[in-house]
C-alpha cells in the first residue's frame, strides 16, 4: 500500500480497480553490497563508480538557488533548484535526469549550524518539497533541530518535478466508483486481473525508458548525489515509511558517507518481505489498528452515536459498505472509494476525529459529507496528476525492486485466506499491488541491509502498532544496524511518529540530531495523547 496521507482527492483508486491506498510500503532492489566501492557483484561495480563519478560532478557544480517557481507553492525564504543524477548509474556519461530539490536555512547563529537535513516522506511516491515548511510555519516540535540544520527536500526520481512517470491517465484514474475490491465471484477476479495487467501495460507504454531504473538502490545513488551537490561530506537525514527503506539502503551502500540518520515507522528490509510478504504483513497490522479505531469510537458513543461496542461500530460499517456496493452513494462512492476514505484512521491518530465526525453525520442522514469526503474531485486536475504519478511511482518501485509471484494460484490462495480474518485491507491492497505479478521489466533482488565500515548509531522509531508498517520491521532493521537504537512508542499506533506531539520522542530526537548521541540502551515512551473528539 501507499503512504503519504490521503487528501480528498488522493481517495482515488488505482486503474486496477484498487484503491490508492494512502499507505506505501517501500522499496527494494538492485543488490548492491556494503559499500558503494566494494560492490563487485553482477556489475554493480559500475553502478558504484558511476554514482562516485556523479557526486564528484555535483561537489563542482552545486545547486544554483533561485526563488522557487510560482507554481510550487513555496514562498520565500524557501528556495529551489536542481541537481542532475544518471538514468542509469553504470552509464553515468548517458541520459542525465534533474532532481528537484528546495531548502530553508538554519535559522540559529553560524556557529550552531550544523549542516544539510535531507527528508523523505515515504511513498514510494512521496514528495519531499514541502519538508522546509517546517521551519517557515514554525512547527514547534523542530525549531531545535532547525537552529542546526538547512531542511532540504526532494523529488526523487519519477516523482513530481523530478522526470515524472505516469501509467495512465490522471483523470481516468480517479474516476469512481471502483469495483469492489473485495470479489463475489471468480468473475470478479478475472477483472481485476485483467485491469491490474493494463495497468503494467500502462506504466511501460507511458514510462517504459524509466522503469528499469525505479528503484531503491537508485533512489539511494540519487540521495548520495544530492549530498555532494549540497558541498556535504557526510549525510544527514530522516525517513519516515518508505523512506526509512531507503535510508536503510543507503547506509548499506554508503556506510562511511552517514553522519546522523533518523528512521521513523520502519519498513521490514527483510529481503524475504520486500515487496510482496511486507503488503500481507500490512493487512494484519491495518485489521488490527482498524479496531483500535473503533474501540475509540465506541469509547466516544456520547459524541457519535455509532455504537457503544467495537462490534456495533462495525456493525455500522458493514451497513455501510453494503449500502455502498448495492447502490453507490452520490453515484461515485462505493466500497472501494470507502476504503480510500477509511483507511486514512487506522493510518493515523490525526485522522481519528474527521474521520469519525463524517461517519456520524452520515448515519444521522447526512450522505454528502461522505461523499465531498470520499469522492474524487476531478476538477483538481493538478491533484489527480499528483495521485496518479504516485500511485505510478509506488508500483514502480515497488515492482522493480524485487521479484514477485507470478502465479495467480498463489496471490488467491494468500489473499483468501488472509481476508478471512483480516477483511479491511486485504482485497483492496492485493489488486493495488497485482500489477507487479505481470511486471514489464526485470525485476531486481533486493539489497541486503547491514552494517558496513563506518557506519554511526542509527535512531530508530517506531510505534508499537504501526498498521502501514508493522513493529517487526523496526525489530528487524535495528538487528540488522549495529549500534542502532530503538524507541518504541508503547500502545500507539499513529504511522510517523517524529512529527507528534511526545516528549520522550521528540528530545531524544532533538538530542541525536543536535549531538550524535544516543541512550546507552533501547527506550521505550509512553503514547502520545488521544485524539479527543
Amino acid at each position: 500500500m501507499r503512504d503519504s496521507r490521503p487528501k480528498k482527492r488522493a481517495a482515488a483508486l488505482g486503474s486496477a480497480g484498487v484503491l490508492v491506498t494512502a499507505t506505501l510500503i517501500a522499496g527494494a532492489v538492485a543488490a548492491p553490497v556494503a559499500s558503494a566501492t566494494a560492490d563487485t557483484h553482477h556489475g554493480k561495480d559500475r553502478e558504484a563508480r558511476g554514482v562516485a563519478i556523479a557526486a564528484a560532478r555535483a561537489a563542482k557544480t552545486g545547486i544554483d538557488w533561485q526563488d522557487c517557481p510560482a507554481d510550487w507553492n513555496l514562498a520565500k525564504p524557501i528556495q529551489c533548484g536542481w541537481v542532475s543524477v544518471p538514468l542509469d548509474y553504470a552509464k553515468p556519461d548517458g541520459k542525465q535526469i534533474k532532481l528537484a530539490v528546495d531548502r530553508v536555512a538554519s535559522t540559529g547563529t553560524q556557529d550552531e549550524r550544523q549542516g544539510a537535513l535531507l527528508y523523505n516522506p515515504g511513498g514510494p511516491g512521496g514528495s519531499g518539497l514541502r519538508f522546509p515548511a517546517r521551519v517557515t510555519g514554525k512547527n514547534p516540535v523542530w525549531a531545535n533541530t532547525a537552529k542546526a540544520y538547512d531542511f532540504v527536500g526532494f523529488d526523487p526520481r519519477g516523482v513530481g518535478k523530478s522526470a515524472p512517470i505516469s501509467c495512465a491517465d490522471p483523470q481516468e484514474f480517479v474516476k469512481a466508483p471502483k469495483m469492489d475490491p473485495v470479489p463475489r465471484s471468480e468473475a470478479d477476479k478475472l477483472v481485476q486481473r485483467k485491469l491490474a495487467r493494463e495497468y503494467a501495460e500502462g506504466c511501460y507504454e507511458r514510462s517504459g525508458a524509466m522503469l528499469p531504473h525505479m528503484t531503491t538502490p537508485n533512489s539511494a545513488r540519487n540521495l548520495d548525489v544530492i549530498r555532494a551537490a549540497l558541498g556535504e561530506k557526510k549525510l544527514n537525514f530522516l525517513g519516515v515509511s518508505y523512506g526509512t527503506y531507503l535510508g536503510a539502503v543507503y547506509a548499506t551502500l554508503f556506510p562511511g558517507h552517514v553522519r546522523r540518520m533518523v528512521v521513523d515507522s520502519v519498513v521490514n528490509p527483510s529481503r524475504e518481505k520486500i515487496w510482496y510478504q511486507a503488503n500481507l504483513d500490512q493487512d494484519v497490522a491495518f485489521e488490527g489498528r482498524w479496531k483500535d479505531w473503533q474501540d475509540w469510537v465506541a469509547a466516544n458513543d456520547a459524541v457519535f452515536h455509532l455504537g457503544a461496542t467495537r462490534d456495533a461500530v462495525q456493525a455500522q460499517w458493514l451497513k455501510l459498505r453494503a449500502t455502498a456496493e448495492k447502490k453507490p452513494l452520490g453515484g461515485v462512492v462505493g466500497p472501494a472509494e470507502l476504503i480510500g476514505f477509511f483507511q486514512s484512521a487506522p493510518y493515523y491518530d490525526s485522522a481519528w476525529v474527521p474521520v469519525a465526525t463524517v461517519f456520524s453525520q452520515y448515519v444521522a442522514g447526512d450522505t454528502q459529507a461522505l461523499v465531498d469526503a470520499a469522492a474524487p474531485d476531478l476538477s483538481d486536475t493538478a491533484g489527480n496528476a499528483a495521485s496518479e504519478n504516485g500511485n505510478a511511482v509506488y508500483t514502480a518501485v515497488e515492482c522493480t525492486d524485487a521479484k514477485w509471484p507470478t502465479s495467480w494460484q498463489k496471490w488467491d490462495r494468500d489473499n483468501t485466506r488472509l481476508h478471512a480474518d483480516h477483511p479491511f485491507m486485504t482485497w483492496a491492497n492485493a489488486w493495488m499491488n497485482l500489477p507487479c505479478a505481470t511486471w514489464p521489466v526485470k525485476q531486481q533482488t533486493p539489497v541486503n541491509v547491514k552494517s558496513g565500515k563506518g557506519l554511526p548509531p542509527v535512531l530508530i522509531v517506531q510505534a508499537e502498532r504501526d498498521a502501514a508498517t508493522p513493529y517487526a520491521g523496526a525489530v528487524e532493521l535495528h538487528r540488522r544496524l549495529e549500534g542502532s537504537r530503538l524507541i518504541t512508542e508503547k500502545g500507539a499506533g499513529s504511522h510517523g511518529v517524529t512529527g507528534l506531539v511526545n516528549s520522550c520522542v521528540n528530545d531524544r530526537v532533538d538530542t541525536y540530531l543536535l549531538t550524535g548521541r544516543v541512550d546507552r540502551s533501547d527506550v521505550t515512551c509512553a503514547p502520545h495523547a488521544t485524539p479527543k473528539p
